[in-house]
C-alpha cells in the first residue's frame, strides 16, 4: 500500500508543475502535436506500469502520467477556445470535464473488475488500449493549432496581472482545498457519524459521482450566461452540503442528500472556474490555464494534508466544518469581486 501512495504522490507532484513547464518550453510548436505527444505519454505510462520490473520504473511511469495529465488540464480551456465558436466555449469545457467525471466514476470499478479477472496488469493494458483509440481519433479529427500568443514568462505575468484571474485563483484554492480536506474523509464520516454500512456508503459515493456528472451540465449551462454566478453558486452549494453534514450528519437521509448535493456542486465548480478563467484572459488562455491546473494540484495536496491534521484533532465533523467554511469564503470572494 505504501508503494501505491508513493505512485499517487508522484503523479500529483509532477502534474502540479507540468502545465507551466510545458507552456514555457513549447515555444512555437503546434498544439496539435503537443496533444498527440501527451496522449502518447499516457499510453507509454500505462505500458510501463503494466510491466514495471521495479518500484523505480513504476514511479517513473506514474511521473510520466502526471506530466501528461497536468499538461492536458493546463491546455484544456485554451484548446476549447480554439476549436469552437466563442459562444460554444462553455459547453465545450463542460463536455471535456464531463468526460473526466465519467472516467473518475467508472475507471476504478472497471480496473478492479479487470484486475479480478486477469490480474492488476490487465487494468493498465486496457488503459493503454483506450489511449491508443484516443490517439487515433485525435490524428483523424484534430486540426493544426499553431500558438496564438507569445509563450514564456511574459505571458504568465500578463495573465496574473489581471485581477479577475487572481481572484479566480484564490477562489479555486479555497474551494478545492476545502473540498479535499472534507471529502477525502467522507467515508469514515458516513461510517462513524451517520453509521451507514459499507454497502450504503458505497452507494452514497456512487451517487456523489453521478451527481457530479449532472453538475458538469449545470455548471456549463449557468457559466455560459454568467460564469461568476456559476462559480459562487457551486461554492455555496458545497458549503451548504458540508454544513448540513456537520450539523445533521447523524441523520441518514440528510447525510445521503448532502453527499449527493456535494457531488453535484463539485462537479459544477471545475467547469465554472475554468470558464471564468478562460474569459478573464482569453489572449493568454494557455498560461492562465496552466496556472489554474497547478493551483488545483497544490490545493488538492494542501487540503488532503490539512484534513488529516484536522480529523486527528477535531474528528470527522471538524473536517466538514472546515470544508464548509473554506467554500463559503470562496463564494464570498468571487461575489465581492463581482460587486465592485
Amino acid at each position: 500500500m505504501g508503494v501505491v501512495g508513493q505512485a499517487i504522490t508522484a503523479t500529483a507532484a509532477v502534474a502540479a508543475i507540468a502545465g507551466p513547464f510545458l507552456i514555457l518550453v513549447s515555444g512555437e510548436l503546434d498544439r496539435q502535436k503537443i496533444v498527440f505527444g501527451l496522449t502518447a505519454m499516457l499510453i507509454i505510462s500505462n505500458v510501463l506500469s503494466a510491466y514495471a520490473p521495479s518500484i523505480t520504473i513504476l514511479l517513473a511511469a506514474r511521473a510520466i502520467l502526471g506530466f501528461a495529465l497536468g499538461s492536458f488540464w493546463a491546455m484544456m480551456a485554451a484548446l476549447a477556445l480554439r476549436l469552437v465558436p466563442a459562444d460554444k466555449v462553455p459547453r465545450a469545457i463542460s463536455i471535456i470535464i464531463m468526460g473526466i467525471s465519467l472516467a473518475t466514476v467508472f475507471a476504478a470499478p472497471l480496473g478492479t473488475f479487470l484486475g479480478g479477472l486477469w490480474g492488476w496488469r490487465a487494468a493498465f493494458i486496457a488503459g493503454s488500449g483506450i489511449g491508443l483509440v484516443a490517439l487515433v481519433t485525435q490524428i483523424l479529427t484534430l486540426p493544426k493549432l499553431p500558438p496564438t500568443a507569445a509563450p514564456g514568462l511574459s505571458s504568465f505575468k500578463a495573465a496574473l496581472s489581471r485581477r479577475s484571474v487572481a481572484i479566480g485563483f484564490g477562489t479555486a484554492f479555497l474551494v478545492v482545498s476545502g473540498h479535499f480536506a472534507g471529502f477525502t474523509f467522507v467515508r469514515p464520516f458516513l461510517e462513524e457519524v451517520t453509521r451507514l454500512d459499507i454497502s450504503t456508503v458505497s452507494l452514497a459515493l456512487l451517487v456523489f459521482g453521478l451527481a457530479g456528472f449532472l453538475g458538469n451540465f449545470a455548471g456549463g449551462f449557468i457559466a455560459e450566461r454568467n460564469p461568476g454566478w456559476a462559480v459562487a453558486l457551486s461554492a455555496f452549494l458545497i458549503a451548504s452540503a458540508a454544513f448540513a453534514l456537520t450539523l445533521l450528519g447523524a441523520v441518514a437521509g440528510v447525510a445521503f442528500t448532502a453527499t449527493a448535493l456535494w457531488g453535484f456542486a463539485f462537479g459544477s465548480f471545475p467547469v465554472a472556474i475554468s470558464i471564468w478563467n478562460a474569459r478573464a484572459a482569453p489572449d493568454h488562455a494557455e498560461s492562465a490555464g496552466a496556472l489554474l491546473a497547478s493551483i488545483f494540484q497544490v490545493a488538492i495536496a494542501t487540503g488532503s494534508g490539512l484534513g488529516g491534521l484536522i480529523i486527528d484533532g477535531f474528528g470527522s465533523t471538524g473536517v466538514t466544518l472546515y470544508a464548509a467554511s473554506a467554500a463559503l469564503i470562496g463564494a464570498m470572494v468571487i461575489l465581492g469581486f463581482k460587486r465592485q
